[in-house]
């Protein structure tokens, strides 16, 4: 649902609360309109916030007072060049420090799943587990192939499953990324295998969707069969 009705519909019901205390399980009071659209305007993109830059703490007193001026009409006391400037800056950096630290993380747990039994480590650095060995033919690069997968976190958090939509997803042997083009290339048709993908294999520096810059990912992939193009 788009999330603008989401917010209009949120509205609505506030403006159709009865005056006086609205019933709540937070700490702080909400007695009127105002005050909880506030405190849900604030809530909401503070959440936003948090999720779309990173960000873990604010100045709050620097962040009031420059809200505080855009409700009074006032003008920003820095400039929209400097502002755009050290934003970007910023927040370049604070991505590279982000996806250090999410590699250090991904480069431990390579460091301990190598030695687990069964764990076979390629030239590149990717690692597989072999859970069940198929009897069919190897695609080569460029096939079409049909799996199913499921895609975690080094925290267990799943951000991708084809078996979750119960339906085989088909990709392109050297469309994907180059852990998956790499493993790919030495199943065969039934096997099922377990990956555990270093960042440079995977999605590298940059974030996408719920995946984190600097992420090792690990994959439960079975390959079902090579399409016919």
């Amino acid at each position: 649902m788009n999330k603008l009705l989401i917010f209009g519909i949120a509205l609505t019901i506030v403006a159709c609360q009865p005056q006086g205390k609205i019933d709540t399980s937070i700490d702080t009071e909400l007695s009127t309109q105002l005050d909880t659209v506030s405190y849900l305007l604030g809530y909401n993109y503070a959440k936003g916030l948090k999720t779309n830059t990173g960000l873990t703490e604010l100045d709050r007193t620097s962040f009031l007072t420059a809200m505080q001026r855009v409700f009074e009409d006032k003008e920003s006391e820095i400039s929209d060049e400097f502002a755009s400037d050290y934003m970007n800056n910023y927040f370049t950096e604070l991505k590279k420090e982000q996806s250090a630290v999410v590699r250090q993380e991904g480069d431990a747990y390579l460091a301990e799943n190598m030695t687990k039994e069964g764990v076979q480590v390629t030239e590149s650095g990717l690692q597989y587990k072999v859970i069940t060995e198929g009897s069919g033919a190897v695609p080569k690069e460029g096939d079409k192939v049909k799996v199913h997968y499921t895609g975690k976190l080094i925290d267990g958090n799943v951000f991708d499953s084809s078996v979750e939509r119960g339906q085989p997803s088909e990709f392109v042997t050297n469309q994907v990324i180059k852990g998956w083009s790499e493993a790919l290339l030495l199943m065969n048709v039934g096997s099922k295998w377990e990956l555990a993908i270093p960042a440079d294999l995977a999605y590298g520096d940059r974030a996408t969707g719920p995946i984190p810059a600097g992420s090792t990912l690990l994959f439960e992939v079975e390959l079902l069969d090579i399409v016919a193009q």
